[in-house]
């Protein structure tokens, strides 16, 4: 049938055609399979979810074992750097230090083992009440007295005393005026010689003021420092002090001068090693004084320079009215104020201590407390001047060594083993000679046989 297709042509094409419609044929094969298409965008991201809430904290893990407890040390120590020390007695304060300040185990901060420093010649090198009497005569300062009468400036001054005064500043001042003892060499003589060296220009030594120049509570001439800055007010006399100690500091050591034709000392220096043991006895929770035979307010007004407060400064007190300074003293012991018979000397220095320090009642200041806590742990001083205060001190007693026979035989005895004899740290003097002090002949103001702590007479002379 296919070759009959052919041969027809077109129409036989149609025919066949429509012959295939009545009668299908067999299936082709598939095709082959059609490309991926493209991929479609991305889609946007979601929105971020919320938080969860926290957990509950955790229970809190069991206590750790308690470590054992550090070593106390002192917050300081005297600095060996800065020398000078018999090492013996670095060592001993050192071991006060740790025993009784903060380091220690009976340390009590409501009830601070006391410190008492002297001033002159144990804080500083020479005397601030010396160099401002001096800058008193310099300056003027001093008033004549009321009537022209010395013996209202001190009634133990001689009659020859005050004779000398009379004739050399009678003419020079009208009464209540300043003397002008910088121009007026006369009077500032008279003045500078009585004081200085207890006698008047034309007379002998000792006929300025009555024996030994003092008792066991007083001293005549240091005492007249204080009784010559009447009608002055205690701001004036800090400030005269001040300037006074700025000239002799800034003098060159070695430094005299010359006033009303005497020679003196014209330098002072705080020394250094005890401005370091002052400080690190407040740093230890000492309660730090200073106990001064100068008057209060010219120490007062350079207590500083070692850490002292000048309300610590307990020093000659005057009655002070209307502002100004008079000629008699604050009462301490039995007495009234007014009196010129105690000062801060010897035993008087015991008797303020016990009343400006410790607050004892005025029957029982005087006499060494029998109550070991309400005296000073430590003292220090130069002179004979400190020895009742020195002898009260319960652990440790520092003497500077100045050939004062009392002090010096007491440090060399060492009752109980708390006595520490230094030399110097300026210029010091060279060491006693065996024997150098005659302690069994000694005798003190009043006249009475020196004695050493437990109150017996020395066997010996010493060191």
């Amino acid at each position: 049938m296919v070759a009959k297709l052919y041969a027809l042509g077109r129409s036989a094409v149609l025919v066949g055609a429509l012959a295939v419609g009545a009668c299908s044929g067999a299936d082709g094969e598939p095709g082959a399979a059609g490309k991926d298409g493209t991929n479609g965008k991305d889609g946007t991201e979601g929105k971020d979810g919320i938080d969860g809430k926290d957990g509950q904290d955790g229970l809190p893990g069991d206590a750790g074992p308690q470590g054992d407890a550090g070593p106390v040390t002192p917050p300081r120590l005297l600095d060996a750097k800065i020398g000078g020390w018999v090492q013996s007695n670095a060592d001993a304060i050192n071991a006060m230090i740790t025993k009784y300040g903060i380091a220690g185990g009976s340390f009590d901060a409501k009830k601070r083992p006391v410190a008492v420093f002297d001033w002159d010649n144990t804080v500083v090198k020479n005397d601030i009440g010396d160099a401002t009497f001096a800058w008193m005569v310099k300056h003027d300062v001093i008033l004549q007295p009321p009537g022209k009468d010395w013996g209202a400036t001190s009634p133990a001054l001689t009659t020859a005393a005050k004779a000398a005064l009379n004739a050399a500043c009678d003419s020079a001042a009208a009464a209540g005026q300043p003397l002008p003892t910088s121009t007026n060499a006369a009077c500032a003589a008279e003045i500078m010689n009585i004081y200085y060296n207890g006698k008047t220009v034309a007379g002998t030594s000792g006929d300025a003021w009555p024996a030994k120049g003092g008792t066991t509570t007083t001293n005549y001439p240091y005492a007249w420092v204080s009784q010559l800055q009447a009608g002055h007010t205690p701001s004036e006399v800090r400030s005269w002090a001040l300037a006074a100690f700025e000239e002799n500091v800034s003098a060159p050591i070695g430094t005299k001068q010359t006033v009303g034709g005497v020679e003196m000392p014209g330098y002072l220096r705080i020394y250094d090693q005890i401005r370091d043991l002052a400080e690190t006895l407040d740093e230890n929770g000492f309660d730090v004084w200073v106990v001064t035979a100068s008057p209060e307010y010219v120490v007062q007004a350079i207590s500083e320079e070692i850490g002292v407060p000048p309300h610590q400064v307990v020093g000659i007190r005057p009655v002070v009215t209307g502002g100004k300074i008079t000629y008699g003293f604050q009462a301490c012991g039995t007495l009234t104020d007014g009196q010129t018979s105690l000062i801060t000397y010897y035993n008087g220095k015991r008797c303020w201590i016990n009343k400006a320090i410790f607050g004892e009642p005025a029957a029982s200041q005087l006499a060494p407390n029998p109550d070991l806590t309400k005296r000073p742990v430590f003292v220090a001083g130069d002179s004979d001047t400190d020895i009742a205060m020195l002898k009260d001190a319960t652990a440790l007693k520092l003497v500077i060594e100045r050939n004062k026979i009392e002090v010096s035989c007491n440090a060399f005895a060492n009752y109980q083993n708390k006595w520490l004899h230094q030399p110097m740290f300026i210029e010091p003097k060279s060491a006693p000679a065996a024997g150098a002090f005659d302690c069994p002949a000694a005798k003190d103001p009043d006249g009475n046989a020196i004695v050493d702590e437990a109150g017996q007479p020395f066997p010996k002379k010493l060191p």
